[in-house]
């Protein structure tokens, strides 16, 4: 074999090692579950996300540049067209050669039912959140995503306190999963699996990255549950019914909200009987959200002793990565507490 010979073939080699290697395209839906594959992914590839910067994925547009990503990926990673709703039709159009995961139908999860009346009447329970019914889980149907189109939610009000919850399904569970670490390691879990599905080769990274993601996972879980501990009998109203699940595992106590699905407006009746209920509930702290207008956080608050903050449950505000998760949980702790504990 000559010099030259030899070196193509060492070339060759190589080129096919490194292909062997390199980690599958991946697109995934929003900033918090995009964060969470990225923490699997890591020293591998970067997923590509869609809703980035300040954008919300209830009023999402989808744009060329993210038609593109889905035709090219191997993988998908959303929650489910029950949260982002305009991505239902352009996955079965464009997705067809890509492997579509729900992480909202991921093993393990703890699943909490919508709420109506947003959240006021929901709360009346003061030992524990025992209003917190399971819902049950429905069986998948097309894709291997569970993308059950029989289960979408038909416009409509439900009663005279809450707003139309265009994009959800009340017949099925709330989609703010993440906002539980419980829930987060599930997905983890389901991300490793179908990652490791799509590239066996990588396997041992893979799993080492998942070990070291969960062990973040618990070791924050546990500085949350330290800062919210001294306000976590303080009520407190948000801006929509995004927060069960944080609530949920941190026992705090959202009062309620101004609106049930933050696409809908609430009308002047809602906002003076937030009004009249903040004064009613003793309700120190009312939050706005980045992405939606806060005059009407102001509109709500004249007049009594509540003070406004902001929590930001699909992390608008921060850089998209992997450590944007951590960010936002321990944001929304840190918020919580700055607010709550002005009068302790």
């Amino acid at each position: 074999m000559t010099k030259l010979s030899a070196a193509l073939l060492a070339s060759a080699s190589l080129f096919i090692a490194a292909n062997a290697m390199a980690a599958p395209e991946v697109v995934v839906s929003i900033k918090p579950i995009h964060s969470l594959v990225a923490g699997v992914m890591q020293g591998l590839g970067e997923p590509k996300l869609i809703v980035d910067g300040a954008a919300s994925p209830h009023t999402y547009s989808m744009k060329p540049s993210n038609a593109r990503a889905i035709e090219n990926a191997d993988l998908v990673f959303w929650i489910g067209p029950n949260m982002e709703a305009f991505l239902d039709k352009p996955l079965d159009a464009l997705g067809k050669s890509a492997n579509i995961v729900a992480l909202g139908e991921a093993p393990g999860l703890e699943k909490l039912p919508f709420r109506e009346g947003g959240a006021f009447e929901a709360h009346e329970d003061e030992d524990g959140h025992d209003d917190h019914a399971h819902a049950a889980e429905k069986p998948a149907t097309g894709h291997d995503h569970a993308h059950a189109h029989g289960d979408d939610h038909k416009p409509g009000e439900k009663d005279v306190h809450a707003d139309a919850h265009d994009d959800h399904d009340h017949e099925g569970f709330d989609t703010h999963l993440w906002l539980d670490p419980n829930n987060a390691k599930a997905m983890v879990k389901e991300i490793e699996a179908k990652l490791i599905a799509a590239d066996p080769g990588n396997i041992a990274i893979y799993n080492k990255n998942t070990l070291a993601l969960i062990a973040r996972i618990d070791a924050m879980d546990g500085e949350i549950a330290k800062t919210v501990e001294p306000v976590k009998s303080k009520p407190f109203v948000v801006f929509h019914d995004a927060y069960q699940y944080f609530e949920h595992h941190y026992e705090v106590k959202v009062a309620g909200s101004i609106t049930v699905s933050p696409e809908t407006a609430p009308g002047a009746e809602r906002l003076s009987q937030i009004h009249q209920k903040l004064g009613e509930l003793g309700a120190t702290c009312v939050f706005a959200e980045p992405q939606f207008t806060p005059k009407l956080i102001k509109v709500v608050t004249e007049g009594t002793k509540a003070r406004a903050g902001v929590l930001d449950p699909e992390g608008a505000t921060l850089t998209a990565g992997p450590n944007l998760y951590f960010e936002l949980m321990t944001n929304l702790a840190t918020s919580l507490k700055d607010c709550l504990a002005k009068d302790a």
